[in-house]
């Protein structure tokens, strides 16, 4: 019998199976399907635990078929857990899984632990052993796509909620693009506000506060000083991220997110595009879409792909490559893109005021 994670707390209200198989890679929903099977054989009264790792192929598989025939100590209904971390258990092994599934007596529940299975190992006849006798739960990355409404889901499980329309779609989607690939950091996030704030309604201001607080990633404040043309204060926080120590790849990294955020959005407002829309197409949000919508008038396409050519060029050299036109140290790289994205971005002066010196690019 097959499942998928987000089923199995209907199917364990149904009656426990004797075998349960959670496989998959996706850490967060295998570690809360393992949780769940747990404790619904606590309810279940299966007092006892034991727990075996497959480590390698000399793994000793007498002790688990023992560990299923022996009764508890005081005859109590016994759980065995098999984690297996390499999906692979090897000739014995497999021969030992399809023994233990033909002996397993009533009083014991087990729960196998396995990664993401290829399409080999699932037909493999060990597996086909394990289905046969139990539930097989596969656990599935959540695509990006899908992540706004899983957040959406979590928060509504701990009696939060985000406004409805474009503006909690926006809300979701920002908190989405910040956790990206990574459901424990996204748990976290969502814990956190848990915390921070009361059952009812979030406001994005209120999302986009607590999620980059939490991440505590000085470096996403620099392009958030270049796009506002705060040219003191952003040579200032790269002086200081050098000194932290902070990685030359992810500076570079940052401020080229935004320079190709930039030329994206020019691109499509040259095609005829509004600004709104190719904003949202570029998926910015929150301030950054308020500093775009400042930068942008005044930032003709030759301008864009200018800055999208030199933070190529800089990438090369925080990852070792020299450019004869370029310095060599990555650090005196970083703040010449600095440098030029501030000049790019400079505001015209205000009519009948003289404009400002232009910035130099030297480094």
């Amino acid at each position: 019998m097959q499942v998928r994670s987000d089923q199995l707390p209907q199917q364990l209200a149904r009656g426990l199976k004797p075998l349960y198989v959670v496989h998959g890679d996706e850490p967060l929903l295998a570690q809360e399907a393992g949780d769940a099977v747990r404790a619904a054989a606590r309810a279940a009264g299966y007092s006892e635990r034991e727990v075996f790792t497959v480590s390698g192929a000399h793994f000793d598989w007498s002790g688990v078929l023992g560990a299923a025939q022996s009764m508890g100590l005081f005859g109590d209904q016994k759980l065995i857990e098999i984690r297996i971390p390499s999906g692979k258990p090897g000739k014995d092994g497999s021969a030992a899984l399809q023994q233990y599934c033909d002996i397993l007596p009533e009083g014991v529940l087990t729960l196998v632990h396995l990664p993401r299975l290829d399409r080999q190992q699932l037909q493999g006849a060990w597996f086909q052993a394990l289905e046969r006798v139990g539930v097989s739960v596969r656990v599935d990355p959540i695509e990006r796509h899908q992540l706004p409404a899983w957040i959406a889901q979590r928060l509504a499980a701990q009696g939060q909620r985000l406004p409805a329309g474009e503006a909690g779609q926006q809300a979701l989607a920002f908190f989405a693009d910040r956790v990206e690939g990574n459901l424990l950091a996204a748990h976290q996030e969502l814990q956190k506000l848990a915390l921070l704030y009361p059952a009812g309604e979030l406001s994005f201001e209120q999302i986009e506060e607590a999620v980059l607080d939490v991440a505590r990633f000085d470096v996403f404040k620099l392009g958030t000083a270049v796009l506002a043309g705060q040219a003191g204060r952003a040579l200032r926080m790269l002086d200081g991220l050098k000194a932290e120590g902070e990685a030359a790849v992810l500076v570079h990294w940052t401020l080229a997110d935004d320079i190709r955020a930039l030329a994206r959005v020019r691109a499509a407002m040259d095609e005829g595009k509004p600004l709104p829309m190719a904003l949202r197409e570029a998926r910015v949000w929150g301030e950054k879409e308020r500093l775009f919508e400042r930068v942008l008038p005044g930032l003709d396409g030759a301008k864009a792909q200018a800055l999208v050519a030199a933070a190529s060029v800089c990438d090369g050299l925080v990852k070792g490559l020299r450019h004869p036109d370029w310095p060599d140290d990555a650090w005196d790289g970083l703040r010449r893109l600095v440098l030029m994205t501030l000049d790019a971005v400079a505001q015209p002066s205000r009519r009948g005021q003289p404009a400002p010196a232009p910035l130099t690019l030297k480094a």
